[in-house]
Order: C-alpha cells, then structure tokens, then sequence
C-alpha cells in the first residue's frame, strides 16, 4: 500500500512528525500554563529581603561584570577570583542593570535603567524569566514528542508546580540557566530531528530512490538543507557550559542521539548502508556543532578577555603565578587556558563539608534539601514564628520520578519506542556523573540535579501517557478485536487517572507553597511541613 507520490504507507507513518502549521488551540493551552508558572515566580519576588544562600557572591559578580567587565571585588577593589563561567552571571547582571542593584556593605546603590524596584528585584529577575521560559520550552517540547498538546501542557505544569524549579527561578543562583540552556539544546536536537524527516519525506514524494549509491540516493543539498538547528543546539550547548561546566556531561548524550536519529531517519527511508551513510554524511556536522560550542563559550569570556583587569589576565600582575604570558592575542587565550586550570582544580578538589551537603543517591528521594533561608523573626499570630526558603521538589512529583524511570525503561523497551531512550539519555546525563565523583567525597547540593529535572518530568509524562493511550493488546487467534468503546473506555479511565495525578501534585505543591517562598508561619505549621523525621531542617 502506497500514499502519495508513489511512497509506501509505512514509511510515510515512519518519517512523520508533529504538524508544523501554526495551531492556535496549542498555543492557546501552552499560555494558560506559562501564564501559571509566571504568577507564581513573579509575584512576590522581591521576598526574602537581601542576600539569600549563594546570592551573597552571584548577586554582586552579576553587578561587577556590568560595572567593571569581570567579577570584582568591592572590598579589596580588585577582580574577583571566581570558579565558574560568567554567563550565568552575565544574564543576572542584566536584570541588576534594569532594575537597579544595591549593596550596603559596599555602599553601592545603582538605579535601574528601566526602572527602579527593590534591589532583590533586579537580581532575582534573570532566573525568574529563565524558569518561565523553560516551562515554555518544555510544554512545546513535550507537544512534539508526545504529539499532544494535553501532555505536553501537563509536563510544562508539572514543572512549574515543582517547588525545587519554583525555588531556583526566586534565586539568584546559577543552576535555572543550566538547566534554561541544557533544555533548550535537547529543543533544538528534536526540531532538527523533525526537520530532517521531512527533508527525506519531501525527497522521497520527489521521486528520491534512497538504495541508489553516492549522492543520487540522498536528498539535495545546498545551504536551505543544512542542519540548522543541530548546529543551533552546539550554540546552546556552548552558553549553558558557559554558565556551568558540568553542562559538558551531555554532550556525548546529543551526539549520540543526533546521530541515532540520523540512522534512523535513513533506515525508515529505505536507505541500503544507513550507520556508513549517516557516519560519512552527519559526524562532519557533529564536529562542527562541536566548534560552535567552543567558539560560542570562549566569546561569554569577553569581558575577561577585552579588558586588563580580570583575574590572571595580566601576567604583569601575578609573577608569582606560572604559565602566564602577555604574548599579544594569544597570551590573552593562554592565561584564560591557565585560569580554567586552576578553577579544575579547586572543583576537583572540594571536599570541605558543609551542613546541607548530600550524594547523589538521596537527590531522587528528598533526602537531604538546601536551606537558602530561614529566620524566627516576625508577627505571625503565635508565639513563635519561621520563614523559610527551602530548596525542595514537590515531594509527590519527586517520589514518582525513579518509578517513571523505570517504567519508561519498561515501556520503552517493550515498544521500541525512541522517546523513552531519549529521555533516559539526557536524565542519565544530568546524574549518573556525580555518583563518580561522589567516590572520591567531593562535596555536592541537591540543586546539582537541576538540569536532569525536565528530562525526570518527561518520564513522569511519558509513563502517564502509556496509561492514556496503551499498546494495542494481542489478540488471541479467533477472538473479535476489540471494539472502539473499548479503547474509548481505556482512554477515559486513563485520562482520569492522569488527570487526578496532576491535582494531587498540585495540591502537595499548595500545601508546600509557603517555605518554597519564605512565607512567615506559626512554628507549628512550619514544623509540619518538615518531613522525613526533620532531615530536611
């Protein structure tokens, strides 16, 4: 059986993808659900009042790369030595600059350039919009992996109901960009997956014969059919590694699942030789995607390397420090290969404890959270009172992450189904490295987890989806088939399990609500809201 243009029916249902025409009613959904996780990161934000947890540096280098170019140090008028890239920084610095920044121990006060708000505003802003627009991003997402629109809005809600993502878009700390960038490369990866199907699918109608050798059997080149977005994605790839390194611990999870998809793509077209031809056609593009990366991360150092007064950017300035030069042009990149050593190796060599350290074998099970705030202090109608911000998920949403984990390794397997191997790919990327370094006790935060968080959601979604929609039953030889109530029925009640999953995630999410944002409660009901036989005070 053939469809148009002489192509199989099969491979056309094999190269299909989500229609790309614009729909409105999608669109519409996706707004409501980005409309809900922006109230609940905007309103409010200026609270806690002042510095919280890790702001204390992030908040004043974000302002130091505005002011001076690099991070400074205001006290000692001089430039910082800092251990992570800045462009995390830079993007905290922005909202500082638009709304003003104030430090008082440093007698700085800055009005903001668009307007002036509350200090906290201004530095809190950057990570409250990365964690809308990454709500966004997975909504669409989800859409086109799934193709449905109702689960990709529930995988967009779910984050946006998950107090560890809700904490991290109030704070000024590093990690909501990490994760911004790092789901914003897996978007890229499948509307390039996406754009090449319909490249063969169109080829193929065309009158493409995919078993001819050379270039006769591939779709036409030429620059509209380049790989676009994959080279999109090493861009991306390249800012969020410049917002942390341990962004580089997906980059062999994309390579693997571009090239994955290639091969697949050839093999559903027919092609005779796929893994050679997709090897031969693709790793030059992968190696280019490569290079963008690099250059896209060394030019976030722009600040460091335009300007003379960052941190061993003079050799002038540190003769007591080896390997530095001031060799024009290139003694600039040579002192900024010389700074990455050293930050390495403080990475590699951070073992100091800390009171809310934890390994990676407790992130998934809330074992051990990160207080960015508490205080006794206020009138809450009791004798005692609490505020605090506590970097903890939904505890409903997180407990139901390691068993969709394993039901989508299950389903995935069972069906064959691409989706759940791209899923436990990227998850497995923004975990399983820690759990090496854990063995040589290097001290680790939960929020270390951030940019596994979308990924662990899409398996949650992934696994609801299943039950909305299971794998046709094999029928045993002389029954009847199953009629259409029957899958209607099966659609329904997993519609409504779905569905009542959804609200009691959202009703834990309520009940948490006030230590996700510092609201100030009697003791008693803070107390309450610490589980776990109080391991997470």
């Amino acid at each position: 059986m053939s469809g148009g243009g002489g192509v199989p029916a099969i491979v056309r249902r094999r190269l299909a993808t989500v229609d790309a025409r614009l729909d409105v009613n999608s669109w519409l959904a996706t707004a409501v659900v980005v409309a809900i996780a922006a109230i609940l990161r905007l309103v409010g934000l200026s609270s806690p009042k002042g510095k919280i947890f890790d702001e204390i540096y992030y908040a004043r280098d974000g302002w130091g790369l505005v002011d001076k170019g690099v991070e400074w140090n205001y006290k000692d008028n001089g430039p910082s030595y800092v251990v992570h890239p800045p462009l995390g920084k830079w993007l905290i610095g922005l909202g500082e600059w638009a709304f003003g920044y104030s430090d008082a121990e440093h007698n700085i006060s800055v009005p903001g350039h668009l307007t002036t708000t509350a200090p906290e505003f201004g530095w809190r802003i950057g990570a409250a919009i990365a964690g809308i627009v990454s709500v966004l991003l997975l909504v669409r997402i989800g859409r086109r992996l799934f193709r449905s629109t109702a689960l990709g809005c529930a995988a967009g809600l779910l984050l946006a109901l998950d107090g560890f993502h809700l904490v991290l878009s109030r704070t000024a700390l590093l990690d909501i960009f990490l994760l911004l960038f790092v789901l914003a490369a897996f978007g890229a990866l499948v509307l390039d997956r996406d754009a090449r199907r319909r490249r063969w699918s169109r080829a193929l109608e065309a009158g493409l014969d995919p078993a001819a050798a050379g270039r006769a059997g591939r779709p036409a080149g030429g620059w509209r059919n380049w790989p676009w977005w994959r080279l999109a994605a090493g861009v991306l790839l390249g800012c969020a590694c410049a917002v942390k390194w341990s962004a580089v611990y997906f980059l062999p999870a994309f390579a693997l699942l571009a090239l994955f998809w290639e091969v697949g793509v050839r093999r559903s077209a027919g092609v005779r030789r796929p893994w050679r031809d997709a090897l031969l056609d693709e790793v030059p593009w992968l190696a280019l995607a490569g290079v963008l990366m690099v250059v896209t991360y060394v030019a976030t150092w722009s600040g460091w390397l335009l300007t003379d007064d960052g941190y061993y950017r003079l050799a002038a300035r540190y003769p007591n420090v080896p390997g530095l030069s001031d060799t024009p042009y290139l003694g600039a990149l040579n002192n900024l290969w010389e700074y990455h050593k050293a930050a390495y190796g403080f990475h590699t060599t951070l073992e100091k404890s800390h009171p809310y350290q934890s390994w990676p074998w407790q992130w998934l099970l809330l074992g051990r959270p990160v207080a960015f705030h508490w205080s006794g202090d206020g009138a809450c109608g009791a004798p005692t009172c609490a505020s605090e911000v506590l970097l903890l998920g939904t505890p409903l949403l997180w407990w139901s992450f390691l068993p969709a984990l394993f039901g989508a390794a299950w389903i995935g397997v069972a069906r064959r189904d691409w989706r759940a191997g791209a899923i436990l790919l990227c998850a497995a990327a923004g975990l399983l490295p820690w759990f090496w370094f854990a063995l040589d006790g290097r001290t680790m935060f939960s929020f270390y987890a951030a940019p596994a968080l979308p990924f662990l959601v899409l398996a949650v979604v992934y696994v609801l989806g299943a039950i909305v929609s299971p794998a046709p039953s094999r029928v045993p030889p002389g029954d009847p088939p199953p009629g259409p109530d029957d899958a209607a029925d099966r659609r329904l009640i997993g519609g409504i399990a779905v569905g009542a999953y959804v609200l009691l995630v959202a009703l834990c999410f309520a009940y948490f609500y006030p230590i996700f944002v510092g609201r100030l409660l009697p003791y008693a009901e803070w107390s309450a809201r610490i589980w776990l036989d109080g391991r997470w005070t």
